[in-house]
Order: structure tokens, then sequence, then C-alpha cells
């Protein structure tokens, strides 16, 4: 309750799951992390205008520099360019793909 209440205090809107857990929201903590330990946790940033400027440079190497295992080490603009399905190489922590794919096929689409 106390950290809730400080981000209200400082005006910051709190995003959360719908319950809580983070696997409900695994792709994005996944890159959180990755964006965090690759690039920021060995940064200081010292306002809110270099910080928001820092991630947009670092959104920006996350997406067309960074190779990524899930993506056959392609960065995600080049899987984006192609054409068909890759290849699923990521773990889930659904117990049940429907809940993961929706009734889609093993794959991502492009």
């Amino acid at each position: 309750k106390a950290y809730v209440e400080l981000l209200q205090s400082h005006g910051i809107q709190i995003s959360m799951t719908e319950n809580g857990d983070p696997k409900e929201n695994a792709v994005a903590e996944r890159v959180n992390g990755i964006l965090k330990e690759e690039w920021l946790n060995r940064e200081t940033i010292e306002s809110l205008e270099q910080g928001r400027e820092r991630i947009a440079e670092i959104i920006g190497l996350y997406n067309k520099r960074r190779p990524h295992l899930s993506n056959s080490y392609l960065t995600p603009e080049e899987a984006h360019g192609q054409s068909g399905i890759l290849k699923r190489q990521w773990k889930t922590y659904y117990k049940n793909k429907q809940d993961m794919y929706k009734n889609e096929e093993e794959g991502v689409s492009l």
C-alpha cells in the first residue's frame, strides 16, 4: 500500500496485470528486464527529459540492432519484414496452449 501511495503522490500512473501476476504479461516483463539489464542499469539518468530521450534511443537499438533468439537471431525489424511464420523458440508459462495462441497455429504470423 505504501508503494502505491508513493507512486500516486508523484503522479505516476500504475499499470498492473489483472491479477498482479507477471506471467500474465510475460513478454512485456521480459522486454523491460532486457532494457534494464543491457542498458539502463549501467547508466545514470539525470532528468525525466533525458530518461525519455534515452529510452527512445534504446528502443531503437532493441528493435533495429539487437538480434533476438526468439526471432531466429533476426532483429525485430528484420523479422517484421519477413513473410510466413517464425518457429516459436521461447518458453511458455501458460498451462493451456489455447490461452496463449487463442486458436492460432504454433508460431508467430508475420
